[in-house]
């Protein structure tokens, strides 16, 4: 069996557009990292969600590949906003129109990235990296003021979100 160790992975809203400021494209996103726990693919550390793009801390889990949990979340995420632009915001799915042969529209970016963390240092320098990320956008003066956040549950132990594990056990 493969036994991952926990990443940090980054995927962005195609072009950088601003398309998660939204509040309802961000309860897709906790929709789906909810999903992948209760189905025991993944473990999630911490996250954050931006308005162009997501940050994780997760770790695969035994049974699963990177690659297709990379996959099932993108897709899954994907295809819920696509059809929610499409029923309520058509001029704005216009904006996603691409060029391509296996698809009309494209929400993600391709090629995300994912960086195994290897050592406590590393990981530790990605949660606060995650943390202090909507600090740095201008989004708010101090980090547990950004909801879209798992810096709370760091800070109180209080899971907001129903899926969060701290990486200390």
């Amino acid at each position: 069996m493969t036994q991952y160790f926990a990443q940090f992975f980054t995927a962005t809203v195609l072009e950088w557009k601003p398309l998660l400021q939204q509040e309802k494209y961000k309860k897709i996103i906790i929709d789906s990292l909810s999903f992948l726990v209760k189905d025991k693919r993944v473990t999630i550390y911490a996250f954050i969600i931006m308005n162009n793009h997501v940050h994780f801390i997760w770790q695969i889990q035994e049974g699963f590949t990177k690659e297709a949990v990379q996959r099932d979340f993108l897709k899954f995420t994907a295809q819920r906003i696509k059809d929610d632009l499409e029923k309520n915001h058509p001029k704005v799915m216009l904006l996603f129109r691409v060029k391509a042969k296996d698809r009309k529209y494209q929400i993600w970016e391709r090629n995300s990235l994912s960086v195994d963390l290897f050592s406590e240092k590393i990981f530790i320098q990605k949660l606060n990296y995650i943390h202090q990320n909507p600090v740095r956008a201008g989004l708010c003066k101090f980090p547990e003021e950004y909801f879209y956040s798992s810096i709370r549950f760091y800070e109180t132990g209080r899971d907001d979100f129903g899926f969060l594990t701290h990486f200390r056990g």
